[in-house]
């Protein structure tokens, strides 16, 4: 699907050839654009008049990118061709920019126009458009999507900075002034008779007689009064002075006017139910109340309602029973500002749980009848408290938080509810509290802030330990009466507790699947059998010391024991011979052994983690600081081995003969990830502090004083 992204129109309140003297010093290099690297020129034309000046760049850009995806992809550096087409008659510069690398996976096209203001000829409009089409990325193409809309949106706010930093330059140097493009003495002469009219920049593409932003308010509000729309003054055209104080705020005649033209040609143009126009208001205000780009979205998010019935989902869907005792979320009277007030205890919440007994598109469901019902809450406050209630709040409560709700698919269902909310719930965010933040909470934040909006991201308050009970915390949004008990109130909160969702309700892959709910397990998680006398056996090297290993398994059958080594010896790739390693291929997954029979425990290989026994049914997440660089071996070996046995595997044919005993099998799914310490680097203490209200930490957890390492190994009994 091609994502289109539209920047607001800016203007710029100088001359053009001002804007073009200042635009060209962003060549070959701008210091202000630290991923702009170097660019070269491969075309360039001019005419003789020199009226017209077209040159054709390839640019070098370093984009931020995560290492490991740019390691995948093969690349250290993106490069892009622009192709500038400056007319200096018309007083107009075209850019147009293409990808170049990649181009066969990903199209990116951009288009730039820098005009003169339709209504001052002294001032500048500059207007920018991009088009992302991922065709395939190795698997990551939602991850690609995301880095580039932060790009652009990056490069969009940068835009305007980097050319007033250079008109404060020229100012310095003394430039004020660009004199206009006057043709030659030839060219007059042949001219004399005719004259060029500069090209008027078109009219907003709604179906009335205004033009586009940058009128006055008076231009503005005479077109709304146009011959060709209803009369002036009537409930159907023209919304009433004291219904817009009373039900949307205050408006200025400009924002009014948008109102008004935009319901228009809602109701003339669109099948379907029309929107309300608290409703129109929030894609107007999303949009800084620019007509195309608001109509745009919210005509996209109308047929989206209109293809899922979300107008109905508070009548026609009920929420599985696993949602209502397990979702620790519900509303909770209101805020000091009349807002609609909703509790979530997130830090109480098995999101693994509820993702695998549901799928994403249950929790996603759930939460847009929360984004219902919140709407329908300030319609509620908005008679009740006689003043324009749009949006509510969310009072979010961290306590308990850890390395369980950092769960890879989780997080990747809470990013897919965040995208879906903010292109169709707009602006219904008023404030977000943010309590009892854990140190682990900056984890989850760096994955998930990348995909808010800014302007949402404003909103956002957080607190730490008990820091919303001081100054400038609760209190001061939510009266003392209704503060919930869990926080230290006097009000009963009627939010479920949350808790492990029992595993009897989770459902197999295969029913996900059949509901077209595929979770992301298919992808990164991978299957291993365990034998009797058979261990599974994966390495990672190590290049830079203080490296965090990760890891994320389950015990789907058996009870295994698992082990953390390090080697300076390379481990030998899988082999079928009796007299190196071993490697196994079974229905129920892969066995592989890597520490071969003659190494000897203490002298090729030692162990950096003590034992951890995993019961048939647990989930088991943590991470290791590594100490020194090499070879790091992560073992699954069954059970009942005795320890001394890892120093001694059997040989094939011992492990042949185990297989035909079906209680010697055990089953393990798991997923490993290793992050440099400069990522990593702030988080490392909440990892091994997290700590949650229904979790216990292993006992088996320890720190050796051989490796000065430190892991966190939260184990789930119930899940």
């Amino acid at each position: 699907m091609v994502q289109k992204y539209q920047s607001p129109v800016r203007v710029y309140k100088h001359p053009f050839e001002l804007i073009m003297a200042a635009y060209e010093r962003r060549f070959p290099t701008c210091p202000l654009i630290p991923m702009f690297v170097a660019s070269d020129t491969v075309n360039e034309f001019k005419s003789e008049d020199g009226a017209i000046h077209v040159i054709e760049r390839r640019c070098k850009l370093d984009i931020d990118a995560p290492r490991l995806l740019k390691k995948i992809a093969g690349v250290d550096y993106v490069y892009f061709v622009q192709k500038n087409s400056l007319n200096r008659q018309d007083r107009t510069l075209h850019i147009e920019a293409y990808n170049e690398t990649f181009s066969n996976r990903v199209i990116i096209n951009e288009h730039c126009c820098y005009t003169v203001h339709p209504d001052n000829e002294d001032w500048t409009c500059f207007e920018q458009s991009a088009s992302l089409d991922i065709k395939s990325f190795f698997g990551f193409e939602s991850t690609v999507e995301k880095i580039a809309m932060k790009q652009y949106t990056s490069n969009i706010k940068k835009g305007k900075e980097i050319i007033e930093y250079y008109l404060k330059q020229m100012e310095e140097e003394g430039i004020m002034f660009v004199p206009r493009w006057t043709p030659p003495i030839m060219y007059k002469l042949e001219n004399s008779t005719s004259r060029l009219a500069r090209p008027v920049s078109p009219a907003i593409n709604i179906p009335d007689t205004a033009t586009k932003e940058g009128l006055n308010n008076k231009e503005v509000l005479n077109t709304s009064s146009s011959p060709s729309e209803p009369t002036a003054g009537t409930p159907d055209d023209k919304l009433d002075a004291d219904y817009i104080k009373r039900y949307l705020g205050d408006l200025t005649p400009l924002q009014e006017s948008c109102l008004i033209r935009l319901r228009q040609w809602l109701q003339e143009t669109h099948k379907g139910k029309i929107p309300k126009d608290e409703h129109i208001l929030r894609f107007l205000r999303a949009r800084d109340f620019n007509i195309d780009k608001a109509r745009e979205i919210l005509c996209q998010s109308l047929t989206w309602r209109k293809q899922h019935q979300v107008d109905y989902i508070l009548d026609t869907w009920n929420p599985p029973q696993v949602l209502q005792d397990y979702y620790a979320g519900g509303w909770h009277h209101h805020d000091k500002d009349g807002r609609p007030l909703y509790v979530l205890r997130l830090g109480q919440m098995d999101t693994k749980g509820l993702v695998r007994a549901l799928g994403e598109e249950a929790l996603l469901r759930y939460v847009l009848s929360i984004n219902e019902e919140g709407l329908r809450r300030c319609e509620e406050n908005t008679k009740v408290f006689g003043r324009p209630i749009s949006s509510w709040t969310c009072l979010v409560d961290l306590e308990g938080l850890n390395m369980r709700h950092l769960w890879r698919p989780g997080v990747k269902a809470l990013l897919r509810i965040i995208e879906v909310v903010e292109a169709n719930y707009p602006e219904t965010l008023g404030r977000l509290l943010i309590l009892r933040a854990p140190r682990v909470f900056p984890v989850l934040w760096t994955l998930v802030s990348p995909f808010i909006d800014d302007n949402t991201r404003k909103k956002f308050l957080i607190y730490a330990g008990n820091d919303y009970q001081g100054p400038g915390g609760l209190l001061d949004y939510i009266d003392k009466e209704i503060i919930p008990d869990f926080l230290s109130g006097e009000c009963m909160c009627d939010v479920p507790e949350g808790g492990l969702v029992p595993k009897s309700l989770y459902r197999t892959a295969e029913e996900l699947e059949n509901e077209d709910i595929k979770l992301w397990t298919e992808t990164i998680y991978q299957s291993a059998s365990v034998f009797k006398g058979a261990p599974h056996e994966i390495f990672i090297q190590i290049v830079d010391a203080s490296s965090v290993i990760t890891w994320d398994f389950d015990v789907c059958k058996g009870d295994i024991v698992f082990n953390i080594y390090h080697s300076k010896r390379v481990p030998q790739p899988p082999k079928k011979d009796s007299l190196g390693t071993h490697s196994i291929t079974s229905p129920g997954g892969n066995n592989v052994q890597l520490i071969d029979k003659v190494w000897q425990l203490g002298r090729d290989y030692s162990m950096v983690e003590s034992p951890l026994i995993c019961k048939e049914g647990e989930s088991v997440q943590g991470s290791h600081v590594t100490r020194w660089p090499g070879f790091y071996i992560l073992q699954w070996k069954f059970h009942s081995m005795p320890a001394c046995a890892t120093t001694s595997l059997p040989r094939v044919d011992d492990v042949l003969a185990s297989l035909q005993v079906s209680s010697h099998k055990c089953k393990v799914m798991y997923y490993t990830e290793v992050i440099g310490s400069e990522d990593f680097r702030g988080s490392m203490t909440s990892l091994e502090s997290s700590h949650s209200g229904f979790s216990q930490l292993s006992a088996a957890t320890t720190s050796s004083s051989q490796s000065h390492s430190s892991s966190m190994i939260s184990r789930w009994r119930f899940c």
